[in-house]
């Protein structure tokens, strides 16, 4: 266990080598910050002199090395526009994503995997097939196009859900959320849903799928010949065999929300990490750009190593050469 452990590990640390590269070096192309941080009237010295502070003139790779170099301490520099740190600023913006992401989560896992149960166990029924033919609204439709939608609906028209912003929120010191008020959770419904459903179609037609296959086999034709309930053949005998490749999902799917939160929150406004990164693409802000996309593919790595160990712990026949 623990040779595998660290195998993963290793493996994690080089593919954060190469995601912090690419991105450092990608956004070193996008355009000069300078002519978002100074106004038309800025003179050629004034320029200069802001490139030379920021360290713009240095050799990539002396940016780069001054950049993870940095990072491993925990400090991504400044942010050309705001003129703050930007650990602070992602901190910041932090509980507003993870909150968005948890009630997604939720939604995506209770009604995905209690959907796919039923289509796979009742899968003749109409419920079944209508549920079927809905859930490919979740992968058909862009994102922004089911937000823009269910903002016209709830926000515009029956006017029972706010449009944008996060509500009321309390500080607890640590952490700001939303979910201790009532505006709160109001105002987080809309973008959770949105944020949910492409992941809950994949996480409810994979467990259909394995439900389907898991229900012809030997081992579930036995059970119920010795008369067990079919709750409990349902729930505890097939459910639990389609548990590798869910974990799977599972992992992607919370990564994937963090990731696809982006369009979410520039939909919504909803002032979290991904909205932050949209603002910063458009001032060419690279310290924050940068670290964005380096925390979120640590996001990945710590939660594929996660899943990776849970394989290890479910499926006692996975080994380390598999």
């Amino acid at each position: 266990m623990l040779a595998f452990i660290l195998k993963r590990l290793a493996q994690s640390v080089l593919v954060m080598a190469v995601v912090s590269a690419i991105s450092f070096s990608l956004f070193n192309f996008v355009g000069d910050p300078v002519n978002n941080m100074v106004g038309q009237d800025a003179t050629r010295e004034q320029r200069v002199q802001i490139r030379i502070d920021l360290g713009l003139d240095d050799p990539i790779l002396v940016q780069y090395t001054r950049f993870m170099g940095n990072a491993l301490q925990g400090d991504f520099g400044l942010s050309y526009r705001i003129k703050r740190p930007v650990d602070e600023l992602i901190f910041e913006r932090l509980p507003a994503t993870i909150e968005l992401v948890f009630v997604s989560a939720i939604i995506a896992l209770v009604v995905g995997i209690s959907l796919g149960v039923y289509t796979g166990i009742r899968r003749n029924s109409w419920i079944s097939r209508t549920v079927l033919s809905t859930s490919l609204v979740g992968v058909s439709l862009p994102t922004f196009i089911i937000g823009i939608a269910l903002i016209y609906l709830f926000a515009v028209i029956l006017r029972w859900l706010p449009s944008s912003g996060r509500g009321g929120v309390v500080d607890l010191g640590w952490w700001k959320t939303s979910f201790l008020t009532v505006d709160g959770w109001r105002a987080i419904i809309l973008p959770a849903i949105t944020l949910s459903l492409f992941q809950l179609t994949l996480i409810l037609r994979l467990v259909r799928a394995e439900m389907m296959e898991v229900m012809r086999t030997d081992y579930i034709k036995f059970a119920r010949a010795r008369g067990l309930a079919e709750r409990s053949i349902n729930f505890v005998h097939a459910l639990r065999n389609t548990l590798v490749p869910v974990i799977t999902i599972i992992g992607l799917n919370i990564g994937g929300l963090i990731a696809f939160s982006v369009i979410t929150e520039t939909v919504f406004q909803w002032p979290g990490t991904g909205l932050m990164f949209i603002q910063a693409v458009d001032f060419v802000d690279v310290p924050i750009m940068a670290a964005y996309l380096v925390f979120v593919a640590l996001l990945f790595v710590i939660i594929n190593l996660v899943v990776d160990i849970l394989y290890f712990v479910v499926d006692p026949r996975i080994r380390l050469g598999d």
